[in-house]
This record gives C-alpha cells, structure tokens and sequence, in this order.
C-alpha cells in the first residue's frame, strides 16, 4: 500500500463507531461495509480479542483491506457480498449471533476516484456505478431502458432533484440520437436540461441526477433495509448495530427502524388496554445523530455529511 492509498483509508468517525461496538475480549464483530478497511483496523487495535467478519460487495475494495488488515491474521475474514444478503454470508460461515454490526453507507474514495467506475464526473469514463462488477445492469444499461416516468420518479425520491421531469424527458429523447453511454454524456445531457440559474448553486447541477441512478442501480435503500431488520436479528443480547449514513433518505431509514425497535405499545392512544403485544427490542444509543467535529472534516471532508446512528439489542438473541 503506497503513501497516496494510505490518504484514501481514513474511516469516518472511527472513535465513536468503536465507543459504541464495544468491542471486548471474544466479541465477534460483524462490518457490513468494510471497504478499505478502516473502521475493522480500528477496532481489531483497540481490543486485541476482537474478531470482524468484513462484508463488502466491492471486489477491488477487499482487495485492499486484504492487505491493510493481513496483520490481524485469522482475527479477520472478509467475504465478498452485499449485506442484505447477511443471513446465507453468515449462514455459510458457520456463524450464529454476532455482538455488533456496523454499516459505512456510501461511496468510497476509490470508487469515487476510479474513472472506469462510472461514480463521478469529474474524469470522462463508462457509466457503470455499480458496487458489485460482477452481476447487475450498469448505469448504461439501466438508462437505456427506463421509462421516463420512472426515471423521473427515481431523481424526485432518490436525488431530490427539482428538475426531474425535465432531465428525465432529456435523457429519453437524448438516448434515441446517440446511447448515454459516458459520464460526460449523462453530465451534458443533465446540463442542456436544466435552467441556467441552477449553475449558481454550490454543487454542480448533474450530481443529484448522479447520486440517484446509483442508488437505483445499486438497489441501494432496499439493500439497507434488509440490512437493517437481518442485522438486527442476528444480534445477541446487548450487541449493538451501527450505521452512518450520509444521505437524508438513509438516515431517515434508519432513524425510523430504530424507533420502531425502541417503542412501546403502538396501539392507538384511544384504546383502553394494550392489543398489540409490542415489546421493546433495543435501546437508542443516538437521540441525536453523531456527526464529525470540526477537525476531523478538515482533515476527511468525506465526514461533513455523515451521521452515525447505533442501537443496542434489549431482547435475548432469535428473540
């Protein structure tokens, strides 16, 4: 790993991800989204009797934790796989309960910075986004057959893009003449969309339409909600699960899950007896959302986004 990986490999909010895992002597460990690996160093160096099962759907990025976490010997193992699928991953390993799961939602630095990837505009390259090369239709495939109306559905709920309908009848007049093929493509066609006025905000106009055809590409929202509920199963009692999210709709998603494991009776107020049989199943470690101080955005400004949100299991494991 050369000096300039190293910049690449800087976990977000790692102290407290590792506060609230708590990782102890035979804990097992579980991170969903290892990535580059930061956040399992983190914790394999703060509690040597620690074990990670390291998940990840990207090849290339396992690549690399394989060699920044090869020190920590048979305390690691890393399985290629999208953590909605946790239960076969785990299943087939031979694991039951775990003490901890953590989630890191996003985009890498390496995905981000690799052309060929098809993640950002900022260099030429194919339009692919997807996390897992290995199966599912690229970006370009995916924009190819869309219809308009969902396509416009996809950039209202998933970039929040105001100008949906307008970029969405674009791209299906644009792909006639010529197939959206490049992130340059998708970028000018964004571009012709959309009013000059929307070039004088603080981000360029085309990163919303971006951000939204990776999350559909990549079943992302989907993928984190059976995340969320198979994570949670998994759970021993007094284990705790962990997610930092860095956009609105995750971090809703997540915050939601975790009252609904955290209420009591959902019976309607009017009732005179409880019906429901609703038990409290976890405990919210994050009233608020934990978010990055100011020096660790200076020195990651991938943290300014970030929110981290952790429950801890109340109910016995298989509960």
């Amino acid at each position: 790993m050369t000096a300039g990986d190293e910049r690449l490999h800087v976990p977000v909010l790692p102290r407290d991800v590792v506060r609230l895992l708590r990782p102890r002597p035979g804990s097992l460990l579980v991170d969903g989204t290892v990535g580059l690996g930061g956040h399992t160093e983190a914790i394999l160096e703060v509690e040597p009797g620690a074990r990670v099962v390291g998940i990840d759907q990207d090849e290339a990025a396992l690549e690399h934790a394989r060699g920044r976490l090869e020190r920590f010997g048979d305390r690691v193992v890393l399985v290629h796989g999208a953590f909605g699928d946790l239960d076969r991953l785990l299943d087939r390993r031979g694991v039951g309960a775990i003490d901890g799961l953590l989630l890191d939602l996003g985009v890498s630095s390496l995905q981000l910075d690799d052309n060929a990837r098809g993640f950002s505009f900022r260099a030429d390259g194919p339009l692919d986004m997807r996390m897992d090369r290995s199966r599912g239709a690229t970006a370009a495939e995916w924009l190819a057959l869309v219809s308009p109306e969902e396509l416009e559905r996809v950039l209202q709920e998933y970039g929040e893009e105001r100008y949906a309908r307008a970029i969405a009848r674009a791209v299906a007049r644009e792909r006639i003449a010529r197939p959206i093929e490049t992130t340059a493509r998708l970028r000018e066609v964004v571009h012709h969309a959309v009013p000059r006025a929307y070039f004088a905000q603080r981000i360029d106009p085309a990163t919303r339409t971006f951000q939204a055809i990776r999350i559909a590409v990549n079943e992302e929202l989907a993928q984190l909600s059976l995340g969320l509920r198979r994570g949670f199963s998994r759970l021993s009692k007094g284990g705790t699960l962990a997610v930092i999210s860095f956009h609105s709709l995750e971090d809703r998603m997540v915050k939601s899950y975790f009252r609904d494991l955290a209420a009591r009776c959902v019976c309607p107020p009017d009732f005179p007896v409880c019906t429901c049989g609703k038990r409290v199943e976890a405990e919210i470690l994050t009233p608020k959302p934990i978010v990055a101080a100011e020096d660790e955005v200076a020195a990651n400004p991938r943290a300014r986004s970030a929110k981290l949100r952790a429950c801890r299991k109340v109910i016995e494991f298989g509960g």
